[in-house]
């Protein structure tokens, strides 16, 4: 199984699974730069993926289906471009032979989801729509701290070696929010050169791990010493229980420059 980003937009990335025959995209923004994949590879889409209902995300799945058949799988709660299977938490998809556990992670927007297949040839595979990026998490569109707080510890609790299929280049902007909160962490500061070598080079930063994550993103740290003293010393009103110390967290990000 071959997996890889296929860029669209600014900085969004269509991710691609395929055995050489057949392929799934998931969050396709939109067709034309699959249908040139598609083409190129001498693939069939069978598949389409789709974590929220974010138009980035949706915007060609119509003309996906209409040109090559592919059916469908999107969230329970949201709305989407019928029609599709919809699919919520603790359900099963089997997707190229490979079973694809849906899990449910609002914050983002009301009904998101996430797709783990916990192996992939050896290794787990996580498509996390704008819920997980590398070094960072989703704005907070439509539901609450508390909300996001629990979808990313569900995450969090992934195994360490899941690779993690974010939907967008953010990686550099989040990991200088991160070593804002953590100036002394050694982990993040080498993996900011890391990412660095490789956007010169215009390699993506992706996919990343949840142990990469666990050691560099703030969201996923929020309860480590460090993080909750920088939220503290950023916002000293700011209570210190659990869901206080990351809605203090997203919202310094939101304003961050």
């Amino acid at each position: 199984m071959q997996l890889l980003p296929i860029p669209a937009f600014t900085d969004n990335y269509i991710w691609a699974l395929h055995d050489a025959r057949r392929a799934l995209v998931v969050d396709p923004g939109e067709a034309d730069g699959v249908l040139q994949w598609l083409k190129q590879q001498g693939l069939q889409l069978d598949t389409i993926l789709v974590t929220h209902h974010h138009a980035d995300h949706t915007g060609g799945v119509a003309a996906l289906r209409r040109v090559t058949g592919a059916r469908v799988i999107g969230p329970t709660e949201e709305p989407m471009p019928e029609p599709l299977q919809r699919v919520g938490d603790g359900d099963v998809v089997t997707v190229l032979g490979r079973p694809f556990h849906v899990m449910r992670v609002p914050g983002h927007t009301a009904g998101h989801i996430a797709f783990f297949c916990p192996n992939l040839d050896g290794t787990p595979l996580l498509f996390c729509g704008d819920t997980l990026f590398s070094g960072g998490c989703g704005r907070l569109f439509e539901g609450t701290p508390a909300q996001m707080l629990t979808s990313l510890d569900h995450l969090s609790a992934l195994p360490e070696d899941t690779q993690v299929c974010c939907t967008h280049e953010y990686t550099l902007a989040n990991l200088k929010f991160a070593q804002a909160v953590e100036p002394l962490n050694a982990e993040l500061a080498a993996y900011v050169v890391r990412c660095q070598q490789r956007r010169a080079q215009n390699f993506p930063t992706l996919p990343s791990s949840i142990r990469v994550e666990k050691q560099i993103n703030p969201f996923l740290r929020s309860r480590e010493a460090a993080v909750r003293e920088a939220a503290a010393t950023h916002d000293p009103l700011a209570a210190a229980d659990d869901v206080s110390v990351f809605a203090t967290l997203r919202a310094w990000k939101n304003d961050f420059r």
